[in-house]
């Protein structure tokens, strides 16, 4: 697991280190950017994932608040290999065949097998282009910026600063949740962490383990608080989490705008983005006005090149265009002051946009997933705030740093783990009712992680694939659970021919024979995750499967995310027992907690049981008669 270590307690240290942390994480992404520019093959740049070249411009059109939407393609219209440019990725397009082309960024704002769509404020030079997964060096200047300004802070800031760093003690609140009308049903657990928030004057933690409805639960905390008169930031260190989130936001009755880039939002969202609500300003026709008379007067001017006093006249008519320029800009920032001021909710990422939001603060600012926000990446949000909520799990991913010297550090502890770790449980309630995991599935990880509180909602204590529509009964759909041992069948792995990540092979071959096998017996394909540690064998079963609907992904891919049928392909298997970053275990927590009704996990008992903690798991899929030998459960 990451090191958990105490920062400095003086303020001048604290954010110097924070500050060492970013340096070092800015090295490590350029570094990286560097060594997939040198990638120059198209096996080897898109090996990493993290590049797609050979492609060319299919289509084009004009986007939400006048980006330029282009469609790239393989220039033979192949599919694309598996890759990590999601939506909303930042990149850099460049021309293939030029060493010197800088690059143009952008953003991806929608994808298929064989396209994928980049959001951009210029037109690409070149006729064939790359595409490369970008650093973004202006999220690394926003976070020092706010760092500086958390250093002299005053007053509300002050205080939460010094409550953070640990040089002023926090003090325990009561609450009282029976003064509270509940707009969602909610368990008791989850009332008593809206109440326990509520009634926090400073700052407050929900602890919500898988499954338990964390998010549902902030939602009616946001509602509360709105009730109660109070104006709330809504933050998440992801697109994804904050569109998570504003799901759940959108039927409480709440006005809620969405702030930030509109590719990097759900489309079915979009209509709560700011962009969209300034569109629908009526003050917007006036500026549609205005700008096509700034386009006539620039056209008129470029018209001009002869006659009495040309030039003077070409001057005005540019001033003139200029002065419409200057009006059309401030009464667009008037739009989006009045929208914003307006609003009960904001929802953005962390990486605040100072220019649209302005320096306002908050009643209540509430971070959700903040244990995969890195410390620096969350002093945006805490300056705004008069009080603050944190909500995650520090038991499932961190955030993601690619520096090993910067993790070695501590750059992978979230302000909320070092915070519970810290104060206990005077600042943080935890949800205990989970709703996702049959209550075998849960157990585990409930006693390894979790003090053994998680308890399985009747609705899914029991369920089972049986239960599934068209699903025969089988000794794969009766029972939760099944580990398949391949220790001694030379299941051995291998790494990646110039890279660095593992796969397996012959553990790949059984995950594809145990998804006929579930398929044979009525389960869906769209009811099935197969989740491997390494990148490599997410590549290869890919290979294998082809276009099923199957869905597989790494641990980070399916953070959040729940199937039915979750098969986990540990990859390891070895002589020397070695289990890499396996040995980080709240990814193994993550991956298992994806489940719903059947859990399966293949591995090597011999290599993974030198582990403390998978020892213990095969024990406990033995207890429950779901272990079995590679040797009596299949024929190869």
């Amino acid at each position: 697991m990451h090191p958990f270590q105490e920062l400095p307690k003086t303020i001048e240290s604290y954010f110097s280190e924070l500050e060492t942390w970013l340096d070092l994480e800015g090295v490590a992404e350029r570094e990286r950017m560097m060594r997939r520019r040198k990638l120059r093959s198209i096996k080897d740049a898109e090996r990493t994932g993290e590049a797609l070249l050979h492609l060319r411009i299919h289509e084009h059109q004009t986007g939400l608040a006048g980006r330029i939407l282009i469609d790239f393609v393989k220039s033979a219209r192949h599919d694309f290999p598996a890759n990590r440019l999601k939506v909303g990725s930042p990149v850099v397009i460049t021309d293939q065949d030029s060493d010197s082309d800088r690059g143009l960024s952008g953003v991806v704002s929608a994808k298929k097998k064989d396209l994928i769509q980049v959001a951009v404020e210029h037109w690409p030079e070149g006729d064939r282009f790359r595409i490369d997964l970008s650093p973004d060096e202006s999220t690394r200047r926003r976070q020092l910026a706010a760092m500086a300004k958390a250093k002299m802070a005053k007053g509300r800031s002050k205080q939460l600063r010094d409550l953070i760093i640990g040089t002023r003690d926090i003090t325990p609140m009561g609450d009282n949740r029976e003064t509270i009308h509940f707009q969602t049903h909610l368990n008791d657990s989850q009332k008593d962490a809206v109440a326990f928030a509520l009634a926090s004057q400073e700052i407050a933690i929900i602890h919500g383990p898988p499954g338990t409805g964390k998010t549902t639960t902030l939602a009616e905390l946001i509602y509360q608080a709105v009730k109660e008169g109070k104006r709330v930031l809504a933050c998440a260190p992801s697109n994804t989490a904050v569109d998570n989130l504003l799901e759940k936001l959108i039927p409480l009755p709440l006005d809620v705008v969405r702030v930030g880039h509109p590719a990097r939002v759900f489309s079915e969202l979009r209509n709560h983005t700011l962009d969209e609500i300034v569109e629908r300003d009526p003050s917007t026709k006036i500026l549609l006005d205005m700008r096509r008379e700034v386009q006539q007067l620039v056209r008129d001017a470029q018209k001009i090149s002869r006659g009495k006093d040309w030039r003077r006249r070409k001057r005005e008519y540019f001033s003139e265009a200029g002065i419409l320029r200057g009006q059309i800009k401030s009464l667009e920032k008037s739009i989006v002051s009045n929208v914003i001021q307006s609003a009960d909710v904001i929802c953005t990422t962390t990486t605040i946009d100072d220019d649209l939001i302005g320096q306002d603060s908050f009643d209540m600012v509430v971070v959700d997933e903040a244990c995969q926000a890195t410390i620096p990446g969350t002093w945006q949000a805490i300056l705004r705030a008069e009080k603050l909520v944190f909500a995650g799990d520090h038991q499932q991913l961190p955030p993601t740093v690619l520096s090993k010297e910067a993790i070695s550090k501590g750059m992978q502890c979230s302000i909320l783990e070092s915070l519970i770790k810290r104060e206990g449980n005077k600042i943080y309630r935890r949800l205990t009712v989970q709703y996702r995991m049959h209550h075998q599935i849960m157990d585990f990880p409930s006693g390894y992680f979790y003090d053994s509180e998680l308890i399985a909602d009747s609705s899914v204590s029991h369920h089972l694939l049986t239960d599934n529509p068209q699903a025969a009964a089988s000794p794969l759909t009766n029972e939760p659970l099944l580990f398949i041992d391949t220790a001694g069948a030379d299941f051995n792995e291998e790494k990646e021919e110039e890279g660095e990540s593992k796969f397996n092979a012959k553990e790949a071959n059984l995950v594809v024979q145990l998804i006929e096998q579930l398929t044979g017996v009525g389960i869906v394909g769209d009811q099935i995750a197969v989740i491997a540690p390494y990148s490599a064998q997410v590549r290869y079963l890919r290979d294998k499967l082809g276009n099923r609907d199957i869905e597989v992904d790494t641990v980070d891919g399916f953070q959040g995310r729940e199937k039915d049928v979750v098969i986990l392909t540990m990859v390891r298997s070895n002589q020397e027992q070695e289990i890499g970053f396996l040995s980080d275990l709240r990814r193994t927590n993550v991956a298992m907690t994806r489940a719903r009704k059947k859990l399966i996990v293949v591995g090597d008992s011999a290599t993974l049981g030198s582990n403390h903690f998978y020892s213990e798991l095969f024990d406990y899929f033995e207890h429950h008669s779901s272990y079995s030998s590679i040797w009596e459960h299949l024929t190869l």
